[in-house]
Parts: C-alpha cells; sequence; structure tokens
C-alpha cells in the first residue's frame, strides 16, 4: 500500500489529495468523483468534497489506496 506524507501540515483536503496522488487530472473532476460516492475513506464512501485527511487515515479511489502520513 502506498503512502502519502503531510510534511509540516495536519491534515490534507480530499479533492487535494485525490489531485496530489496523481488519480485525477484536475480539482473539477476530484470533486465531481466524490461528489458521486466513487471515494472512500477508512473503508466508507465519502462524499465531502474538502473532509480533512488526517495522519492514519487510508483514501482508496479506481482500485488505488494511500495512507496518509506524518513525517
Amino acid at each position: 500500500m502506498a503512502t502519502f506524507s503531510l510534511g509540516k501540515f495536519t491534515h490534507v483536503d480530499l479533492c487535494d489529495l485525490l489531485k496530489l496522488e496523481g488519480w485525477v487530472e484536475s480539482g473539477a473532476q476530484a470533486k465531481l468523483v466524490i461528489a458521486e460516492g466513487q471515494v472512500k475513506v477508512d473503508g466508507a464512501v465519502e462524499t465531502r468534497k474538502r473532509c480533512k485527511i488526517h495522519p492514519g487515515q487510508t483514501v482508496e479511489f479506481a482500485g488505488e489506496r494511500v495512507t496518509v502520513q506524518q513525517q
């Protein structure tokens, strides 16, 4: 499973994480797939575009999975 490091930050918005991981090409596309229920956080469908993702949480989309870590 892949990991994503927050660096000095305490969280990342879900729509931003999808873009940073390269899973979508734009913020608009990220917001669309989230709104459509295609993204899971810790195994549950998440439809809040700006959901705050914190260290230890796992995000899944289109067969990809990443766990967020604090650096």
